[in-house]
């Protein structure tokens, strides 16, 4: 279980830092306790809930109740504070939760939903009452975590994951990134994101020290970077921190995710600050870690998604089932035992242990994958195939640009067309010229729209999002 540690670090380090926020600081001692009668009291509840949603801010009673609803064999379910009343009421109703634990700040955007709905505030004397012994559940394949993943609609789909899919994982993150008890961790994203989640959960497991940053902010994280060992990030934070030349000048494990980093991106960072060791990883909800570059790959390799973890295989696919070649471009099918349970009321992944996320790539002859972007978001354009995903890491790497996201909108001649959204002041002409250089005529954008672009929780492009800004603003163009 992925509290099962937790006993054994407060027997053996009680004083050790488990938990540190800007205004207090737990120890392992506290955080055992804090487990136990959280998982206690959801235990004592009158209809045992099963399915508890956590809306809370970046603190440590978030971890505090995920922690607790795994240890007492719950299923946890993060909800973003930025959802609408509408978006709440779709995630409560597909993850199909019993009850909901919401900051009393948060409470008025659960107006009008029918789950039970109880207040941190209120709860949180009960849960100090508990019992503080407690024996966890020891069945590995049980479901922990329900979170969240928009489809090519927008659509939000539930996906599950057991406990045995993140003890695979944390041993990637002991093994492949080297994180020890030693190590401070610092979590500066939202815990709505998998992807820092992970990161402060692992580092618990690990018995390390998790450092919650309530809010990003990258002016203000310099002390809290000093005191750090690790950094999660996502590549906007990591160019925010850079801009604001908030690294310090110590060694720092830099571990990113959840979008294309730019290899110039990754270029920048390591000249300004050459003692950073940086690890890139690709992976995604359905399948979690896949393929990941160390800091001596990124040197060689700056433009692959990495080599495969110890326990993942890869395979390229062409359409009717054959395996591709070495650099010969397919559909990547991932063999994993890090692989999510399934969605909720939907797909599960089958008995060959193969698994595709529809994402297409090719793998070099010296077995390091290389992203070309994902099938369903492919354009077809006068009959030729364009990926997103290729476009937006040329225009990255442009002088003025902050983020580009590349999509296709409907057009009577060319079926498709791909349009680029620039998030920054370059130049057209420069930018096009850059295309060229690197491109195929028929890749380079139709169509440049200059506008923020809006992200996921885990830094991500919201596609389905960019998909109906452009066509809305191609539209009023017209």
């Amino acid at each position: 279980m992925i509290t099962s540690s937790y006993s054994d670090t407060a027997g053996q380090a009680p004083e050790h830092i488990a938990i540190q926020t800007e205004t207090e600081q737990i120890n392992y001692q506290t955080w055992n306790r804090l487990v136990n009668q959280t998982a206690n009291w959801l235990g004592s509840l009158s209809g045992k809930p099963k399915n508890i949603a956590i809306l809370l801010p970046n603190e440590i009673p978030f971890l505090q109740l995920f922690a607790g609803a795994a240890h007492a064999g719950c299923t946890a379910v993060p909800l973003d504070p930025r959802s609408t009343a509408a978006e709440f009421a779709d995630q409560l109703h597909i993850s199909k939760t019993d009850l909901v634990i919401c900051d009393r700040r948060l409470s008025g955007r659960l107006n009008g939903v029918k789950t039970p709905v109880i207040l941190w505030d209120e709860c949180r004397s009960c849960i100090e009452a508990e019992n503080t012994e407690g024996a966890f559940i020891k069945n590995a394949g049980l479901p922990f975590y329900t979170g969240f993943t928009s489809g090519s609609t927008g659509k939000p789909k539930a996906f599950t994951r057991s406990h045995r899919s993140w003890l695979e994982s944390f041993s990637c993150t002991k093994r492949e990134f080297g994180i020890s008890p030693d190590d401070k961790v610092l979590v500066p994203g939202t815990l709505r994101s998998s992807h820092f989640l992970y990161g402060a959960v692992s580092t618990l497991f690990i018995g390390g020290t998790v450092i919650l940053q309530r809010k990003f902010n990258p002016a203000g994280m310099k002390d809290r970077l000093r005191q750090a060992d690790v950094l999660y990030t996502v590549p906007t934070m990591t160019d925010a921190l850079l801009s604001a030349e908030a690294f310090p000048d110590k060694p720092l494990k830099v571990i990113s995710s959840g979008a294309d980093w730019p290899a110039s991106s990754k270029q920048a960072l390591s000249d300004r600050y050459p003692h950073l060791r940086l690890y890139d990883f690709y992976g995604t909800s359905e399948l979690s870690f896949v393929a990941f570059l160390s800091p001596e790959d990124g040197a060689k390799k700056p433009n692959a998604a990495g080599r495969p973890f110890d326990n993942v295989k890869i395979e390229i696919r062409r359409p009717g089932g054959e395996r591709c070649m070495p650099g010969e471009t397919g559909k990547i099918f991932v063999n994993s035992p890090m692989k999510f349970s399934g969605y909720i009321g939907g797909a599960k992944p089958d008995d060959s242990g193969w698994m595709t996320v529809d994402d297409m790539g090719y793998v070099d002859r010296d077995g390091y994958l290389y992203i070309e972007g994902r099938e369903n978001g492919m354009i077809v354009s006068g009959g030729l195939n364009v990926f997103p995903e290729e476009i937006e890491r040329v225009l990255n790497g442009c002088p003025g640009v902050r983020k580009a996201a590349v999509t296709g909108v409907p057009d009577a001649y060319w079926g498709s067309i791909a349009v680029a959204v620039i998030d920054g002041h370059a130049d057209v002409k420069e930018l096009k010229k850059r295309c060229r250089e690197q491109l195929a005529a028929y890749k380079i954008p139709k169509k440049w729209l200059f506008s923020e672009i809006p992200e996921t929780a885990g830094g991500k492009i919201a596609r389905a999002a960019i998909r109906k800004q452009a066509k809305d603003m191609m539209e009023w163009k017209r």
